[in-house]
């Protein structure tokens, strides 16, 4: 169970990946399922051939952020539609990454697998000290992820980072303020992709190996983990949304670890994944969880107010309260407050 929330923290740092093009820009982004394994691939490549590991993971990082552009200008100077963008990048990656990791070995120019068992990785230090798969080298990895997620937090509330979400929200009005949409759009690209690929260089490490293969479907575990994580925990709040999708991560691979104890077989975990989404966007829409009283503040007080009570009766209940105080309703004329050098009117019944 450690192990799984371990590579659950991990796996947040593609999370907060995901949450930045599929939430925040409102961009469907297939990039990911390549530049994920981009980033395994270039890091093990130069870990195997003796590099250091933390210039390898950032060179990772750095692989998937130069995917995350390609997909970007395809995107808002090819004006090719955004979700063919992200396929063709995509398809062009596998062929790459096989590439990348043929330049480990000697007698092929490609290779669709890297072992790093023997190397020496970012994780190697916990596992000379016995912290990796303890308390202890979950509270690490913990730690290291919150950083980025508060980098996360702080960069989209700058001004950068709300033109970004101005972008993703209403690109037309953002434009006429004279902010450059293709910019925005190809920058959150390239840095999505960018935690996506260092993701995928921390999980290779994590694992052991390098695979062609690793990143397919990935998408699918970004978009359970976001709808997850924000459908339990809410996303009013940008440092609550994500701090969702990094819980949700963690929550995807408990379950995940879960039904693999339970007996299931591995090669349906796809399709369990598939049920998590659909059962998280579902949900939230289904008429009897609708009708669940909300908790309200009001006046320092917390009351219960059913959401599916019609407005009306609400406005009814304040003008019934206002008039039981012996005023008016609010937006009355009758109420209007009197003002300096102003008099009542006469009244014109007073001698009768």
């Amino acid at each position: 169970m450690i192990g799984a929330l371990e590579l659950g923290l991990i796996y947040g740092v593609m999370a907060l990946g995901v949450y930045l093009t599929f939430r925040v820009l409102n961009f469907p982004d297939l990039t990911v399922d390549g530049s994920f394994t981009t980033g395994a691939a270039v890091a093990a490549a130069l870990i195997t051939t003796g590099q250091n590991p933390v210039l390898a993971t950032l060179a990772g990082g750095g692989a998937g952020l130069v995917a995350g552009i390609v997909t970007g200008l395809l995107h808002t100077k090819g004006r090719i539609d955004g979700l063919l963008s992200g396929i063709l990048t995509m398809i062009a990656l596998w062929s790459i990454n096989l590439r990348i990791m043929g330049t480990a070995k000697e007698d092929t120019a490609v290779a669709a697998n890297l072992p790093l068992l023997r190397a020496d990785t970012v994780f190697t230090p916990l596992r000379d000290g016995d912290l990796l798969g303890t308390w202890g080298g979950v509270a690490i990895i913990l730690l290291a992820v919150l950083v980025l997620k508060f980098i996360v937090d702080w960069f989209l509330s700058t001004n950068l980072g709300l033109a970004i979400q101005a972008t993703g929200d209403n690109g037309p009005m953002i434009r006429s303020f004279g902010v450059n949409t293709d910019r925005t759009t190809i920058l959150t690209l390239a840095i999505s992709n960018g935690f996506v690929g260092l993701c995928g260089a921390l999980v290779a490490q994590y694992q052991g190996f390098a695979d062609i293969s690793m990143g397919v479907g990935l998408i699918l575990v970004g978009l359970a983990s976001v709808i997850l994580g924000q459908a339990i925990f809410g996303q009013r709040f940008i440092w609550l949304a994500s701090l969702a999708v990094v819980l949700g991560a963690v929550i995807y691979r408990l379950i995940i670890f879960f039904a693999l104890r339970a007996g299931l077989d591995p090669n349906d975990m796809k399709l369990i994944t598939a049920l998590l989404v659909i059962a998280a966007l579902l949900l939230p829409r289904w008429g009897f969880l609708r009708r669940i009283p909300m908790l309200r503040r009001t006046d320092g007080r917390v009351v219960l107010e059913d959401v599916t009570a019609p407005a009306s009766a609400a406005a009814t209940t304040g003008a019934d309260d206002t008039a039981a105080r012996g005023g008016a309703p609010r937006g009355d004329a009758d109420a209007a407050p009197m003002t300096a050098g102003s008099s009542p009117e006469p009244d014109t019944h007073a001698g009768r």
